[in-house]
Order: structure tokens, then C-alpha cells, then sequence
């Protein structure tokens, strides 16, 4: 079953009521229902509103937001935002459009038959050239040294330089996207969201690994050697 907004709203308010902290009511909602099921942001602003003494859970009526937003242009329009920026909020379109909740969950699911969820992690992309170098490659370095039983193997040292990156990994909430019913599953580069890295020249031959130098800023292997 889908939670909606009232479900979340109770479930705060319940824990409200038991005197629960914000952070308390956030991490136990997110350790049953997953990162995806609210934000901090939700959770203080209902606490607030209950402070206030708020004692319902509908959203309050907002001017020029009627029920007639859900139009051809509105639709639209939506359709564009999410084609711009899959990652894109509800907050976000409602804002941007100044349309209501109720309308703008309409037109995602009902009109547009989107669903967001979570990317699925892949290590990098390569083009078909780049696999097709790779593969060539090592079926030439494979008719060279007989497959591997050549005792010329042992004399071969090889390396490359190689960027080591270190993140700062998305959220389950920052990675989903909005995508069709039909559409297969999307994923990112594991690579997206880094915030260092820094360059080693790692060498290494048949009976195992060699070295690893770690390189200054700007420099190259070939630079010292």
C-alpha cells in the first residue's frame, strides 16, 4: 500500500503526541518505510504546525490553486520540467506552476503515468568503441603471448595512472527519478557526486601486483621516468 500525505502527517502527529523528538520521529519513520517515505524538512515543519495547535491534517486552502489546474498546459508543462530535470520535487513543480498537491500528484501519476524511484548504481559507461578497443586488444595481446603459456609473459610489466575518487553518495531521495510505467529501470555513474580525487600510477605483471606511486598534483609518470 502507498502511503499519502495523511498517513504521514498521522504517523507524525502520533509521534508528537508521545513526545518524541523530530529527529526521533524521522529515523523511525525512515527505518520502517525506507528513505524515500519522508524529509527532515516534512518532519520539523509538522511538529511546528502541531506546536502551533494545529489539529487537522489536510492541506490549508491556498488562493488561485482550484481544482481546474490539472489543464492541458499545466499537464504539459509538467511534462517539460520532468524531462529537464528527472530529480525534480513535487515542491518544486508546485511552485513553479503555483498549483496545489493534489493536482500536481494528478497530473504525474493519472496523466503522465510516472513513478519515481530509486537510480541503480553502475561502476561506468563505455561507448560500443571503447568496448571494442578493449576487446581487440586483448585478443591480440592473447595471440602474442600464446593465450598466457609463453614464458615471455614474465618479462611484461604493465601499468596505467588512475584517478582514485572519494564522495559524497547521494541519498535514496536525491537518486530518484520520475520515469513511465513501461520504462526500464534508469541508472548513474558512480562517479557523479565526487568531491576529491587523486592520481596513482599503479604497475604490475603475470605473478601479481608490482607498485603503486602515488603522484603530486599535475604530475605524470612519465614526468619522473
Amino acid at each position: 500500500m502507498d502511503l499519502s500525505r495523511d498517513h504521514i502527517r498521522i504517523m507524525i502527529y502520533y509521534d508528537y503526541k508521545k513526545k518524541l523528538s523530530q529527529q526521533e520521529c524521522l529515523e523511525s519513520l525512515q527505518k520502517t518505510f525506507g528513505d524515500s517515505c519522508v524529509s527532515r524538512t516534512t518532519v520539523y515543519n509538522w511538529y511546528a504546525e502541531f506546536s502551533r495547535g494545529r489539529d487537522h491534517f489536510e492541506d490549508e486552502p491556498r488562493t488561485g490553486r482550484p481544482r481546474s489546474a490539472v489543464t492541458p498546459e499545466n499537464i504539459e508543462a509538467v511534462r517539460q520540467l520532468v524531462n529537464v530535470d528527472p530529480h525534480i520535487t513535487y515542491q518544486e513543480i508546485e511552485d513553479a506552476l503555483d498549483i496545489g498537491s493534489a493536482a500536481t500528484q494528478s497530473i504525474l501519476h493519472d496523466y503522465l503515468g510516472l513513478k519515481k524511484i530509486t537510480c541503480r548504481w553502475v561502476p561506468h559507461f563505455l561507448t560500443e568503441a571503447q568496448r571494442q578497443d578493449r576487446v581487440d586488444y586483448c585478443q591480440k595481446m592473447l595471440e602474442k603471448f600464446d593465450g598466457g603459456t609463453s614464458k615471455r609473459v614474465y618479462d611484461v610489466i604493465t601499468g596505467d595512472e588512475s584517478w582514485f575518487y572519494y564522495y559524497d553518495p547521494e541519498t535514496k531521495r536525491q537518486s530518484q527519478v520520475w520515469i513511465g510505467r513501461n520504462d526500464p529501470r534508469p541508472t548513474k555513474v558512480r562517479r557523479q557526486r565526487s568531491v576529491g580525487k587523486h592520481m596513482f600510477a599503479i604497475f604490475f605483471m603475470k605473478s601479481g601486483f608490482n607498485t603503486i606511486i602515488p603522484l603530486e598534483n599535475g604530475k605524470t609518470v612519465t614526468a619522473d621516468w
